[in-house]
């Protein structure tokens, strides 16, 4: 019987350097949850905020980081609600705690791995999939034939995005950060897609030469979110699902943050009414405690009948360092994973 496990763990946050591996104890599966032995992780931006204290679902004291995963079933507690069996393949989202190698969540929180998909694809689908899809369906109220702006289309959720999109029969338009990114969008059949410069705001109204923009999907934020907002048509939503312009290096820059902070955009609501836009926004952990919109959520995910998710960059469980450092920098592709 297993009686260890190792997990990346840091004891309090403030620094991604606190993050150390370590072997800890296996507490015992309790009654009503699955034990899942862990195949590949998936990263997001909220481990590095949470790492660092920005984010504000950050636990107290000592956490294992991480909100999603892949792996096999290995044991079924005594009440566990499931038809999920002992072998299964699955992938899933916890609360924190995906940086391990064995995980105990409730069944509800898992489905099983598609045929075809490797286990890598698998850890790197929830997440990424559930902000898509909220961010477009519930918020956007997005429609077939409708130009959405998606900002960082290369990205987890922004391709995940420019898929669902295209799925929906709506006219999606990425914003990427390098050319590279661009040719790699265009690769997969996407035709609109802009290299963001200094003055996005003129690059976005050439790109619409007069058409209607109804949603934005933005995890960027500051001067490229409000150009973006400003270009929307009447009705148009703004959907902000995060802010990559915070993304601090090993710890944060409180003088930066603050700077940052100051020269937010802000929205009048009064404003709004008088043009018709609306600003969203929802921090995805939120829906851990509401089970049944979690649950039609990521039935509709799986619904969509999407491709396999793109993993651009698989490091070895050992080194999650490295693998923070690839998704921090900005420079990367599709998902980054952790591999055990």
């Amino acid at each position: 019987m297993q009686e260890s496990r190792r997990v990346w763990r840091t004891q309090k946050a403030g620094a991604i350097h606190n993050l150390k591996l370590v072997e800890e104890k296996l507490a015992p599966l309790e009654a009503e949850k699955i034990r899942i032995s862990v195949a590949s992780v998936g990263l997001n931006f909220a481990d590095i905020f949470a790492l660092t204290g920005l984010y504000s679902a950050t636990p107290d004291g000592s956490f294992v980081p991480g909100l999603e995963f892949s792996g096999t079933v290995s044991a079924i507690g005594d009440s566990a609600n499931t038809d999920l069996k002992v072998g299964d393949r699955v992938y899933g989202c916890i609360r924190f705690g995906g940086y391990a190698d064995t995980v105990d969540v409730l069944p509800q929180h898992c489905r099983r791995l598609p045929d075809g998909w490797r286990f890598a694809e698998g850890a790197a689908f929830p997440v990424q999939s559930l902000t898509a899809y909220y961010a477009l369906t519930d918020l956007g109220a997005v429609k077939p034939g409708q130009l959405v702006l998606v900002q960082s289309a290369a990205g987890g959720v922004g391709l995940q995005a420019m898929r669902m999109l295209r799925e929906m029969g709506a006219v999606p338009i990425g914003t990427v950060s390098s050319e590279s990114k661009k040719a790699f969008l265009q690769g997969l059949g996407f035709e609109e897609v802009i290299v963001r410069d200094r003055d996005f705001a003129s690059q976005l109204k050439a790109q619409l030469g007069g058409r209607p923009m109804h949603a934005v999907l933005d995890g960027i934020g500051g001067a490229v979110q409000k150009a973006s907002f400003d270009a929307l048509a009447p009705t148009g939503r703004l959907v902000v699902f995060g802010a990559a312009e915070f993304t601090p290096g090993d710890k944060p820059s409180w003088l930066k943050a603050a700077w940052l902070y100051l020269k937010r955009p802000r929205y009048d609501v009064m404003g709004m009414i008088s043009d018709n836009k609306s600003v969203l926004a929802f921090n995805l952990i939120w829906l851990w405690q509401e089970q049944a919109l979690f649950d039609s959520l990521l039935e509709g995910c799986a619904g969509m009948g999407l491709p396999a998710p793109h993993v651009g960059h698989e490091f070895p469980f050992e080194q999650a360092h490295e693998a923070i450092e690839c998704l921090r920098s900005g420079g990367s592709v599709g998902k980054v994973v952790l591999n055990l």
